[in-house]
């Protein structure tokens, strides 16, 4: 009884033009609470308020024209809603605009504003953000190729979870690229995002083990590693546990 009093003051609010309560009547009509789900009237209210500059509802706009929900999909009015929402802070909004730009979706690419928008968002601690930043400085794309950034902000993704960060962070240290060579730490990586089913990881796993790089040489935890990965369709696995078997070093795990 409560929630439904509570409901019927925000929606007279929000019929009153109260921004926060239109923001808040749309959620409740994106995920059906205290109404039926209905995202024509989510979309509805969401650009009464983001017309007065509410960021969350420009913010929640810009998903509703990007992924067609409630509205026809339009990747231009995507980005216009995300870059409002962006220069108001929403990091969400900042991480979806770099995606604008980097895929060249609802506005011309270009690699430089996707990585300013990247950035911003990175300072903001969203992980994938993080992540798509160092790729931009590992593969000059928008920014000087500098391998010690790319480090870092792998770093900062894989410490917050990001499989392919953790991957590409061992990467680094197995190769010497933008830190000191150090095997032990590229192990440490790669079992981080074997751990989590990343085939590539338990692929390079898989090597460390087989040649005493960072581990001590172990053939059978090097099949176990090759396994899993070549379950997923992992080529390299495959052909890497073939030659241990037609090497007698282990026995078909299949």
């Amino acid at each position: 009884m409560e929630d439904a009093k509570e409901f019927n003051v925000m929606r007279l609010l929000a019929e009153q033009g109260d921004a926060k309560a239109q923001h808040f009547l749309g959620l409740s009509y994106a995920k059906g609470q205290d109404v039926e789900q209905n995202y024509k009237e989510a979309v509805k209210w969401w650009n009464k308020a983001a017309e007065q500059g509410n960021a969350k509802a420009q913010f929640n706009l810009g998903i509703s024209y990007d992924r067609g929900d409630g509205v026809k999909q339009n990747y231009q009015t995507a980005a216009k809603w995300y870059r409002k929402a962006a220069e108001q802070g929403v990091a969400q909004a900042q991480f979806n605009l770099g995606n604008s730009y980097y895929h060249g979706q609802g506005v011309k690419q270009n690699y430089r504003k996707a990585a300013k928008w990247y950035r911003k968002a990175a300072e903001q601690g969203i992980p994938q953000a993080q992540f798509n930043l160092g790729l931009c400085y590992d593969n000059d794309q928008g920014v000087e190729q500098n391998y010690e950034e790319a480090v870092k902000w792998f770093r900062k993704a894989a410490e917050q979870g990001v499989t392919q960060a953790q991957c590409n962070l061992g990467s680094y240290y197995y190769n010497g690229k933008g830190v000191e060579q150090n095997y032990k730490k590229a192990v440490k990586w790669y079992r981080m995002a074997a751990k989590q089913g990343h085939t590539q990881a338990q692929y390079n796993l898989g090597v460390c083990y087989a040649n005493s790089q960072g581990v001590e040489q172990d053939y059978e935890e090097a099949a176990k590693w090759w396994t899993k990965s070549a379950e997923q369709g992992y080529a390299d696995s495959f052909d890497a546990l073939k030659k241990l078997i037609k090497k007698g070093l282990i026995k078909n795990p299949f």
